[in-house]
């Protein structure tokens, strides 16, 4: 490691005291990015058109896809990185971190282009309506066409850099870009375009915001170069084959946990269209609302994966092992919290987001549901991460795989097919229950392959 201060951070700080340094910082930067997310849907609903806020909810799902390209190489590659950095291999750490992006970079443009191409098919698979296509249609523009890569090359940056101990310059740079929406949505919504285009107005700000953090991150590159093995990419590096094969099984099953997290979505929004758009509308704000607790425990286990990553390759895994059980009991607390708050308070937070009378009632009784699958979610990707961080690719593929494939899609059908839009919303708690059962018979196996038995 280059500098002195990150060797302390990764091998000898108090673990909570290090645990807190990483994941404070990510989880301020998770909250602000969600509170961006939930800015353009609370000044969507200002205009008072529940159609718009469900356009707003469907390409949501096309934007965490391309979010799923950031995950490929920014998980892959993040991971590799610190793990490198923990067997002391410097140079092939910093020709991997410059092949990562150029990779991000050359997948995000063709993804793009593909949803510029595909546009109304993908928006109709989604299930848009009449009534919301020509919404979805001006946000999908801005905010996947247009500002793709720029959002796909910055959440590649912003993992490198707190995989290399730059917790604080990723979250900020993440953080600034949720400030900027926030300041920016209302700006184009409601006084530079004019009425019926606040949709169009909440894309370009949610475009401009991303390419302000992707600069920033630029700047920061060039900043910390000469003490870390992050640079801005001259060339197509050369790395060996090895390393290519660990950023693709790390990246892949992370990439497609969040593909198939999005797929669910996709399920989730087709079988309530059927129920009818104001059940998509309150359906769409329940799981922004919901993502606040979610958010902490993913800024936990962002700030717990290069911690478990280095003192994995470096051999120590008492410490290791100490970080994640830091990080569990940390996301529990706050899973545990935010169901009694989101039971007693959820008729307050729906109507924060739309007035419409009938939208607050179903969101009410949806969130109140919801809620309690809150710490099993938790649970569920906290055991992905730690995959990830251990260099089990095949593992955290299953894991995601079994949680989305195997039980909450065909649990979604079983459910609208016997209660309706209630079973809908009480999927997630009875197939995260199930897999967080799954997960931990695996986990333990894990184990006992990559302790040996005088440190377990």
């Amino acid at each position: 490691m280059a500098s002195n201060e990150k060797t302390e951070l990764f091998e000898t700080m108090a673990v909570p005291r290090a645990l807190t340094r990483m994941a404070i910082p990510t989880i301020i930067s998770q909250l602000i990015t969600l509170v961006y997310n939930m800015a353009d849907t609370w000044f969507i609903g200002r205009a008072g058109d529940p159609y718009m806020v469900a356009a707003s909810s469907l390409v949501l799902t096309v934007f965490l896809m391309a979010g799923a390209l950031g995950n490929l190489f920014g998980v892959g590659g993040g991971s590799l990185v610190v793990r490198l950095l923990g067997k002391k291999e410097e140079e092939e750490a910093r020709r991997a971190a410059s092949w990562t992006l150029v990779c991000a970079f050359s997948a995000a443009l063709a993804f793009s282009l593909l949803c510029l191409i595909l546009m109304d098919p993908l928006l109709k698979m989604l299930g848009a309506s009449e009534n919301t296509i020509g919404y979805a249609r001006q946000y999908l523009l801005f905010v996947v066409v247009i500002g793709g890569v720029a959002n796909v090359e910055g959440t590649a940056m912003s993992f490198m850099l707190r995989n290399a101990g730059y917790s604080r310059e990723a979250a900020f740079g993440l953080g600034m870009g949720g400030v900027l929406n926030i300041a920016l949505d209302p700006l184009f919504m409601f006084v530079i375009l004019p009425d019926g285009f606040q949709v169009m107005g909440a894309g370009i700000a949610t475009m401009l915001s991303g390419m302000a953090s992707f600069t920033y991150f630029i700047l920061v590159y060039r900043r910390v170069r000469r003490d870390s093995v992050l640079d801005i990419p001259k060339r197509i590096e050369k790395i060996r084959p090895e390393s290519r094969k660990n950023i693709f099984s790390i990246g892949v099953p992370a990439a497609l946990s969040v593909f198939l997290f999005d797929l669910t979505n996709i399920v989730i929004n087709r079988l309530s269209a059927s129920h009818g758009d104001l059940e998509l509308a309150a359906v769409g704000i329940v799981q922004k609302v919901e993502r606040f607790p979610l958010n902490i425990g993913i800024g936990i286990c962002l700030g717990m994966i290069p911690l478990i990553g280095y003192n994995y390759a470096a051999g120590n895994f008492r410490r290791m092992k100490a970080f994640f059980t830091a990080a569990r009991v940390a996301g529990l607390a706050v899973a545990a919290f935010s169901v009694l708050m989101y039971y007693l308070f959820a008729d307050r937070l729906i109507v924060f987001f739309i007035g419409d009378t009938r939208t607050v009632e179903l969101g009410t009784v949806f969130l109140r549901a919801r809620c309690f699958a809150t710490p099993f979610m938790f649970l569920s990707f906290n055991m992905v991460n730690f995959m990830q961080a251990v260099n089990r690719g095949r593992e955290s593929f299953w894991l995601a795989a079994i949680r989305q494939i195997g039980l909450n899609i065909p649990i979604l059908f079983v459910m609208n097919g016997l209660f309706g839009m209630m079973g809908i919303v009480w999927t997630q708690a009875a197939a995260d229950i199930l897999n967080v059962i799954i997960s931990y018979i695996i986990y333990f196996r894990v184990l006992r392959e990559i302790v040996p038995a005088k440190t377990a």
